[in-house]
């Protein structure tokens, strides 16, 4: 087997293993904020949101575990540029998505983001 060989099967592996990372800084944000955040909003009328009393919506994805997902939407990397994009303009990454544009400012869509970011 050929050094390119062993380094094409290897690529899948390596590109996984930088997925995700614990060692990786938090999002900019503050979780308590995020928190109250998402309660405002009313993110648990569509999701199951760990932490969050009453969020036991069906009509979303539970966020469960949130943090360690490859994806956000199923098309966009999960990063705190593009989770914070997502939350602000849902619409703008997924023109048939059902999830409404909430009006969430970008302070508060950080906010809510370094929250989700607790849930691994």
């Amino acid at each position: 087997m050929t050094a390119r060989n062993v380094l094409l099967l290897l690529l899948p592996l390596l590109i996984a293993s930088g997925c995700s990372s614990d060692e990786a800084e938090p999002p900019p944000g503050d979780p308590e904020v995020g928190q109250a955040a998402i309660r405002e909003y009313g993110c648990g009328s569509c999701h199951v949101i760990p932490g969050i009393g009453g969020a036991d919506g069906r009509t979303g994805p539970s966020l469960e575990r949130i943090a360690k997902r490859v994806y956000l939407a199923g098309v966009l990397p999960n990063t705190p540029d593009d989770m914070v994009r997502w939350i602000r303009e849902p619409e703008a990454v997924d023109p048939r998505t059902a999830m409404p544009n909430m009006g969430v400012s970008k302070s508060d869509a950080r906010d809510i983001t370094a929250y989700l970011y607790t849930l691994k």
